[in-house]
């Protein structure tokens, strides 16, 4: 995630050019894909004691300090869970979580028996760095660093999704790890490895992330909606070849104001060329991302003014400057909307959402203001809505909060996944915990 990118793009683009942009084509009268859904009055009670909270162990990243580990009584051998297998069907909706994934830091085992037993979760997302696992093609692969996370997400009977990006600086000739590699061909090759690897224990593969801004993809052509579909048609082609039951997921664009196609591009601009450069025939699922602001899931960007923060935020942009960016409503409705006009059978993954909270913090993450103005029972009850309001619209077939654990597997408050954690620094679940424990869960 490039929150603190994303969000400077957004205030230069919207100061420069809203007025522009808030014409046309954004408008809140088209017919809703994701209906508003009321909050909960209350949300429900805890219903069992938590697992001890996750704590980090032989970390090879910097870590705040942790809470002291909790002793549990000894219990019986828990009874191995069933494996998965097979397609996921296309009439489910998934519910997943993105976790930390590096293998190195904390314990795998116990952050699955979270996602699946305390989270009630039947997915769960990790990023793999593909750099990290192959830094110097002459050298021995570093697969350790994901080994286990893959492994042990199977072997709880968990829905595994894998982001993978950061093309390893030896593919490309300009150097750097922020681009696709020269030859397209490696990334499938690496695709392919990581599947012979673990066969059967991977569901979906999101081919790249967030291709609209140049730290993601800096290239000889730029920004390039033709060439990602072409970078997306060599990884399907692999994919599909070597399991066809993987679901292949298109990257994710960032939600951005109007851009100069140099350092970003306009996400809806973005999707409108990769539509019709044939983005669908080489994806089973669109993927999708937003990061909620500080208004809930239910406000289209042009009803900003309903929200009760109108009057008292601290962040203004979505009040003082409305854009569809700012709206995970309008945004994910306006995505369904154009891929449902090429091909009304194709869904959206929404590979990462979430609402930040710097309650209880004394910092939050430079750029990210509008932290200061959700509660965390504000994360709370708008994550609850964006499951509900995504499983009820029939146009969204996975769905991935951000995230679990990189409350206390980050570099303290500052650091830009903290606050959209459900986990604290300190290791101790957050009110957002809770609520999806007990949030219900229909396929």
């Amino acid at each position: 995630m490039q929150m603190r990118h994303k969000l400077n793009l957004l205030l230069i683009a919207v100061l420069l050019t809203v007025l522009a942009a808030c014409g046309g084509q954004e408008t809140a009268t088209e017919p809703a894909v994701l209906e508003p859904t009321a909050p909960p009055a209350e949300l429900p009670e805890a219903t069992g004691q938590p697992l001890p909270p996750p704590i980090v162990e032989n970390e090879i990243l910097p870590t705040p300090t942790l809470a002291p580990p909790v002793e549990v009584p000894q219990e019986a051998e828990p009874t191995a869970e069933p494996a998965v297998s097979g397609p996921f069907p296309a009439d489910q909706f998934g519910y997943g979580i993105q976790i930390h994934g590096n293998a190195t830091v904390g314990n795998p085992t116990d952050t699955m028996v979270a996602v699946h037993d305390q989270l009630g979760m039947n997915w769960v997302k990790a990023q793999i760095q593909w750099w990290l696992v192959e830094p110097d093609p002459a050298g021995e692969d570093q697969w350790f660093f994901y080994d286990a996370v893959i492994e042990e997400a199977h072997n709880k009977g968990l829905r595994l999704a894998l982001s993978v990006v950061g093309a390893p600086e030896w593919t490309r000739a300009a150097g750097g790890e922020n681009g696709p590699p020269d030859d397209y061909n490696e990334y499938a090759r690496f695709l392919g490895e990581m599947i012979d690897r673990h066969p059967g224990k991977i569901d979906a593969i999101e081919v790249w992330n967030e291709m609209n801004l140049d730290r993601e993809w800096t290239s000889a052509n730029g920004i390039s909606p033709e060439d990602y579909v072409r970078f997306l048609q060599v990884a399907y082609e692999t994919i599909k070849a070597k399991d066809p039951n993987i679901i292949v997921i298109s990257g994710a664009l960032s939600p951005t104001g109007t851009g100069d196609w140099v350092r970003w591009a306009d996400d809806f601009e973005y999707m409108d060329r990769a539509l019709a450069a044939g983005m669908l025939n080489y994806a089973d699922c669109v993927g999708a991302h937003h990061n909620g602001y500080n208004i809930g899931p239910d406000i289209a960007y042009d009803a900003t003014g309903t929200s009760p923060k109108a009057a008292t935020a601290i962040f203004r942009g979505p009040f003082d400057n409305p854009h569809h960016s700012w709206s995970f409503y309008t945004t994910i409705n306006t995505y369904a909307q154009k891929v449902q006009a090429v091909d009304p059978n194709k869904k959206l993954c929404i590979t990462e959402f979430g609402w930040a909270s710097s309650e209880g913090y004394a910092e939050y993450p430079p750029g990210f203001e509008f932290a200061q103005d959700n509660t965390l029972q504000d994360q709370a009850t708008y994550i609850v809505q964006a499951f509900t309001q995504m499983h009820d619209s029939n146009a969204v077939w996975l769905a991935f909060l951000f995230n679990f654990d990189f409350g206390n597997k980050g570099n303290g408050p500052t650091d830009d996944p903290v606050p959209y954690s459900i986990i604290d620094t300190q290791g101790i679940p957050r009110p957002a915990f809770d609520a999806v424990a007990n949030m219900p869960k229909t396929p």
